[in-house]
């Protein structure tokens, strides 16, 4: 999988899009999960496609897509990385944003739930009306959530973190870890939301550890929880969050803020002490990448090649032929 992440970054700022991108990596089927997300959710489209050629695994396709208006990029890399529920993404049904948001999510749980499975019905629970916990059938989990914003409003698409096995009650320190990174990052905007704890010993929860919490980083909002059942994944690259960097002072801080296993450095990739997968990327190759000749794209490809973290000064030299 290492040459997939070579091959990717060529094509991951592809569209302007918001700070932080999910990025989703499927095996072949990237271009038909985003046109099924881009049926199933309204107010969604495809952005961009592309091919890549003559790569390890033939042909494959790389697909920009917005969900809700919620930026998103996947490919089709191979079979290297499984999709798991350990990142999901919640889907908020407002009446107060929505008028059609309580029939629209039993709607769109029936659509998901084509070829999907259902990791918790949708249903009433104590904590929410109307609530469902679905993994589609091309692995990518999602959070139905019927919610009483009020004056308390939330996006409509929000990616939340599971802490399990070897990270499980690391949740709240996770939260604050990064909300330390992006409140100091250049342009900076990270705020704690709500949190709700555990109050007793479960079968599988401990007193304390997080049932639910939620925090901005960038602008965005982010839920996060443990779970102390044992599951038989963790986090890993399958899902990893693009952070798109305006300059070296950008890339340099978040490179050292969130880098935490060096083996895992390579082309921009790397891991956190958490376990979870980051691209830190300059935005100055979205030119490069786009509108280069072939010559100076095979010349920016060759510097980065040899890179773990992005020196947009000799990214720029390559293109230019210096």
């Amino acid at each position: 999988y290492s040459t997939w992440k070579v091959v990717i970054i060529n094509v991951i700022l592809s569209m302007v899009m918001q700070k932080i991108v999910p990025h989703l990596w499927f095996d072949k089927e990237a271009k038909e999960a985003a046109e099924f997300y881009t049926t199933v959710f309204p107010n969604s489209k495809i952005t961009k496609t592309s091919v890549l050629h003559d790569t390890p695994s033939g042909d494959c396709d790389v697909v920009s897509f917005s969900i809700w208006g919620y930026s998103f990029m996947s490919i089709s890399a191979g079979p290297y990385f499984k999709l798991n529920p350990s990142i999901s993404f919640v889907v908020n049904f407002d009446p107060a944003q929505d008028s059609k948001a309580r029939n629209r999510i039993d709607i769109i749980w029936e659509k998901l739930m084509d070829g999907g499975e259902a990791l918790m019905p949708l249903d009433t629970y104590p904590f929410c009306e109307r609530y469902g916990w679905v993994k589609d059938k091309y692995g990518v989990s999602w959070q139905l959530v019927l919610t009483d914003s009020q004056d308390d409003k939330r996006p409509f698409i929000i990616p939340d973190l599971m802490f399990v096995n070897n990270v499980y009650g690391k949740a709240e320190e996770a939260k604050k870890f990064y909300i330390s990174v992006f409140k100091n990052a250049p342009n900076g905007d990270a705020k704690h939301g709500t949190t709700a704890r555990y109050h007793a010993d479960r079968e599988f929860d401990k007193k304390g550890t997080i049932k639910f919490t939620e925090f901005t980083l960038a602008g965005q909002w982010f839920d996060a929880m443990d779970s102390g059942y044992k599951h038989k994944f963790n986090f890993n690259e399958a899902i990893s969050f693009i952070v798109n960097c305006a300059d070296q002072k950008e890339i340099d801080y978040y490179w050292g803020k969130l880098s935490a296993v060096p083996e895992s450095e390579q082309c921009g990739w790397l891991k956190d002490k958490y376990g979870v997968s980051w691209q830190i990327v300059p935005k100055q190759m979205d030119e490069m990448m786009d509108k280069g000749t072939p010559e100076q794209i095979a010349r920016v490809t060759e510097a980065f090649l040899k890179m773990k973290k992005f020196d947009i000064a000799k990214l720029q030299k390559a293109y230019e032929g210096e």
